[in-house]
């Protein structure tokens, strides 16, 4: 399978929930083999993004001591959280589609903290980000998402 395989994947888990179209896939580098995947589900508990999920779900069926040989396909830019939560398990690369500026100009609920930065500010860690990926397709389900509560109204005063 190739990266696109990997992040279409990501994209039909992420469109079971379209409201909250965030879908992830952990994959084994060196045998392209799909180990775990998760999707968004913050109605149950506001942790529950995808990328979360599907960290979870590794750890919980292989318990793996090193984790950076695997990579995280996520239709949309981790928040702070969920990057915090791959530079503390270690996985070597992540690739993500929709940007978090993309996001917040769409007025999605965002940390205004991106990945790189956080990647950055973890000594310990080496992990590799690559956004971009299908980033039309990704972009589409988020421009086609319910307008619900994770959604900054525009009259909204944040003061």
């Amino acid at each position: 399978m190739k990266h696109a395989d990997f992040m279409r994947r990501a994209i039909a888990l992420a469109a079971q929930v379209p409201e909250f179209p965030f879908g992830a896939v952990i994959v084994r580098r060196a045998d392209g083999h799909c180990i775990a995947e998760g999707y968004n589900q913050s109605a149950l508990n506001p942790t529950f993004h995808g990328e979360m999920m599907a960290i979870h779900r590794c750890a919980e069926l292989y318990r793996p001591a090193d984790w950076s040989g695997f990579d995280l396909y996520t239709t949309a830019e981790p928040c702070p959280m969920c990057q915090s939560a791959i530079e503390w398990v270690g996985i070597g690369t992540v690739y993500y589609g929709t940007s978090m500026p993309y996001l917040r100009e769409q007025n999605w609920w965002q940390i205004d903290i991106r990945a790189s930065e956080v990647s950055q500010r973890t000594f310990f860690r080496n992990t590799r980000i690559v956004g971009g990926l299908l980033e039309a397709e990704c972009n589409a389900l988020f421009d086609n998402a319910p307008r619900g509560a994770y959604h900054v109204k525009p009259n909204l005063s944040l003061s």
